[in-house]
Formats: structure tokens, sequence, C-alpha cells
């Protein structure tokens, strides 16, 4: 891996930190050489500070250390992508990542899709709404919406038409995710308990 320290003035080339398994940008830090082959010896993240003016190993006071999984240089070889588990918070204000956002997973639409989820719970008198209708008749007839969703996700997958098979799986997923935020829960609850089964084979 090449890295062109010397590019800038003062030696040191921007390292964005990410989450391996949340893909969230939790920091950015600053390397010298030192600093970047000090990473990759101890597999603790470590930055030059340019407060402090020397090597700074992210959770040295804090104890939420940044551990290294892998990284990467960009086309230009100046910028680094580090990806780490991190054990604790990221930044020295206490939150998750330096934007303030919560270091979870984001599964793009069907994160969307629980937003509207929640909303549609927090407002279930709204009569215009499918989402409302199903939270006022509670949870037995949310958990049979989805009985018979799987049942026909079954059915069609002994056909042979794909684009009902589609829309059938599609429902399914719509009803479970409604299922599951009136259980209290989200999708990042079912991905912890996958991940850890993942860890423990």
């Amino acid at each position: 891996m090449e890295i062109d320290f010397k590019k800038y003035n003062d030696g040191l080339v921007p390292a964005i930190i990410q989450d391996t398994l949340t893909s969230k940008v939790l920091m950015l830090g600053y390397m010298n050489e030192e600093a970047f082959l000090k990473t990759n010896q101890s597999k603790q993240v470590t930055f030059f500070s340019r407060s402090k003016q020397r090597l700074w190993t992210k959770g040295e006071e804090s104890g939420n250390f940044l551990n290294l999984v892998s990284i990467a240089v960009d086309c230009d070889n100046d910028a680094l992508l580090i990806k780490v588990n991190p054990t604790g918070p990221v930044c020295h204000k206490g939150t998750d990542t330096c934007w303030k956002a919560e270091n979870v997973s984001s599964f793009g639409f069907f994160s969307e899709l629980e937003s509207i989820i929640q909303n549609r719970k927090d407002n279930s008198e709204n009569e215009d709404s499918y989402i409302a209708s199903l939270f006022r008749k509670g949870i037995n007839k949310i958990a049979q919406k989805v009985g018979e969703e799987a049942i026909e996700v079954v059915i069609e997958a002994k056909d042979c038409n794909d684009d009902l098979f589609l829309n059938e799986s599609a429902d399914l997923l719509f009803h479970y995710l409604i299922l599951l935020r009136a259980k209290g829960f989200t999708l990042n609850d079912v991905e912890r308990i996958l991940r850890k089964r993942h860890i423990s084979k």
C-alpha cells in the first residue's frame, strides 16, 4: 500500500473511520507515517493529534478503542478509509459518532418504511391509513396478516410466476415490519441476533 504522506506539508493524511458492521462514518482523524505503522502493528487505530502534537491512540484514556479491521487508500494515495469495530462511543462528547448520528445499521428503504410505520402507530387514529387501522385492531390481527402473507408466499413459490411471488414477498415483508414495530422491535434487533449467531459459529 502506497500512501503519499509527502503530499501535505505537515505529513498528515486524512483518515475516515467507518464502522465495519453498520457502515456508519464515525469520525475523521489524521495520520502520519508513524501513526499508520503503529495502527497496523497494534491493530488499534492511532492518529497524530494536531492539538497534542503527538501520537494518540483512540481510546487510550476513555477505553473506547477502534479495533482495526481494514485500511484502504484512495485513488490519489492521499486519503485513508479505515474500517473498525468500535468498543464504545467514538466522539469525545459521548455520542456514537462525531456527527451525533446513532451508530446503527441502515437498511435503505426498509429503514424509511420503518419510520413511516412508527408514525402511523403514533397516529393510529388516522382512519385513512391502512397501517394505522392494523394497529387499532391489535396484535392478533397483525400477526394473522403475517401468517396469511407467509402462506401466500409459499403458494407462489411453488408456481412459476415470478411477479406474483415477488409481490407476495413484498406483502410479507411489509406486514412483518408492522408486526416487529407492534412488538416494540426493529430490524436492528433482528440483525443483532443474526450477527451473534454468525459470530458464534
